[in-house]
Parts: structure tokens; sequence; C-alpha cells
């Protein structure tokens, strides 16, 4: 079963290590492909215009464009030489390049949506100077804007072991599942954690209950929050472990994992993450009351990330 992702690329660091991290991973996605997708500076249409009339301006005007277009090749064709020396077949690489037109991020993500690829993988940061292109403004965009496909979020140097999916019982958590299942169908030397951090009144809602507060708190309402979060858990795992079985991966290679609740759900999943080496971490993109992404815990693990891979799927 194939799978084909898109890498947004640009002569950074980040673009480096997210090929790379492609690379490793391949180990884990059997028959994975990839486009290196190269966004040129854009091309003004008051330059377009006059090289209609003008054969000088329209001469000017193909040195300019041939010039990018070979500047991008070139990255294309270093990137692919990275990944074909450290093992990527290259018959599953494809290059392409063309001039920016809605935006950086924008393109990239109209590019993958149209040919209907399965994921971004996106360096977070780039560097300055000439060679920006993917700084932390554009992939969070990237991330932010990608409403349909999962966005792998790379930042420094990971070499991918476990997968990590983090759970709350949301149909967002089981497209994590659907697209962490797919990713890695038929692999089963996989090894992917489950990890829920259970609801309680404290983190339940944004509202910050203080130590004083949770003494006052009717014991009623802690009930029904704890068993309102058993009951969803309890019809999420056999769903969750269906689309495993339905890619052929072995339940013996799927392990459960569950924290009591803390105000800080976000650090409690990245100290599991790095106490178990699990450098691929994968959440939905909004939970149970829809803060999940965009709210308080994604800020804590897309600040805390290091050497990790992040997915974010809607």
């Amino acid at each position: 079963m194939e799978k084909k992702i898109l890498i947004p690329v640009d002569r950074s660091r980040s673009s480096l290590q997210a090929v790379r991290y492609v690379v490793h991973i391949s180990s884990v996605i059997k028959n994975l492909h990839c486009v290196l997708f190269h966004v040129q500076p854009p091309v003004s249409l008051y330059l377009q215009e006059e090289a209609a009339k003008d054969m000088h301006v329209r001469a000017q005007l193909k040195k300019v464009t041939k010039k990018n277009n070979d500047t991008a090749m070139a990255v294309l064709h270093n990137l692919r030489s990275e990944m074909t020396q450290a093992g990527f077949p290259e018959d599953r690489i494809e290059l392409v390049t063309h001039p920016r037109e809605l935006g950086l991020a924008q393109d990239v993500i109209e590019y993958a949506q149209k040919n209907m690829l399965d994921a971004i993988v996106v360096g977070r940061r780039g560097v300055t100077g000439v060679h920006k292109f993917f700084d932390a403004s554009v992939s969070d965009a990237i991330l932010e804007r990608s409403q349909a496909l999962p966005v792998w979020l790379v930042q420094g140097d990971v070499q991918p072991e476990n997968l990590l999916v983090a759970i709350d019982g949301s149909q967002d958590s089981l497209r994590a599942v659907d697209h962490v299942s797919f990713m890695v169908s038929e692999n089963t030397d996989i090894k992917i954690s489950l990890l829920h951090v259970t609801n309680t009144a404290r983190n339940y809602c944004e509202i910050d209950l203080d130590d004083d507060l949770d003494d006052d708190l009717d014991p009623e309402f802690v009930k029904i929050i704890e068993k309102k979060d058993r009951a969803c858990l309890d019809r999420f795992y056999p769903l969750a472990m269906e689309k495993f079985a339905q890619m052929e991966i072995p339940k013996d290679r799927i392990k459960i994992h569950t924290i009591a609740g803390s105000r800080r759900v976000g650090h409690t999943v990245m100290e599991f993450a790095e106490k178990n080496r699990c450098n691929t971490l994968v959440i939905g993109r909004r939970g149970i009351n829809k803060s999940f992404f965009m709210g308080s815990v994604s800020r804590q693990i897309i600040g805390q990330v290091s050497d990790t891979a992040l997915w974010v799927v809607p």
C-alpha cells in the first residue's frame, strides 16, 4: 500500500532535518514515497504584463525565471542525493518546483491537497537571510491552515524509535490512530504506545481550579467527570484496536498507558515521551472539548518539542 508525503524544502538546516527524518521513518513506513517541493520567488504580475509588450523586458524576465528555476532544481537535487545516499530509493522521490502564487504556506497546502497526498512534513526552523524559508512563522502557518491533511512537524535531528499517540477518546484522536495505522500498515515490528491522561476537574476545561477551590469541589461533579472519561475510553479502545487490526498491526505491538490527570497535560505527555524514547508523537487537532489543539495542551507540547517529530492530525 503506497503512502505519499510532501516535503517543502529550501537550503535551510530545517529542510535537511525534515528529509533525514523521512529517510529514518521509511524503515518504519513501508512503501513510502515523497515529493520534494520548492517554492520559487514570485514572478511580478507587472513584469509579466510588461514582458508581453516589450521584447527587452521579456528577455530579462526569462533570465530571472531560468535562474530561479535552476536554483530551485539545485536545492532539490542536493536533497535528493542526501536521501538516496542514506538508502532511500531514488524512484520514490519526485522533484517539483514552481513560482510562489498564493504564499509559501498556502502554496504548500494547495499542492498537497490537489494531489491527495497523505501528509506534509515540515522542518520547524529555517535560517536568516536569503535562505530563510521555513522559519517558525511559516511552519506554524502550515500547521494552522492545513485543515484536511496531517502535518508532521520535525524539530531537531530526530531518530524515530517508538511511536506515541496521545489520546482522549475524541473523534480527532481516533483519526490520529487511523492515520498512524495507515502509515505503518503491515509493519509487524512496529511499537506503538497509546497514552491517555485521565480527565479530572483540574484539566477538564479551561477554568484554572486552584488548590483551595479543588478542596471545595462537589464530589458528585468530580465523579461525573471521571465516569464520563472512563465511558468515553471504553468506547474508544475497541474502535482504535479495530483500525490497527485492519492494517495488519499485531495487537501485541500496541501498548496502552494511562496517567492520572494533571493541569499540565501537555507537559505530562512530553515527560512520558522522553522517558520512553518516543521521538515521534501523534496528536489530534482538537480534543473532547475542542481545545486540544490551538489550546493549552498543544501550546505546551509545541513549546517543548526538541529532537522530536510531532504529527498533528485534523
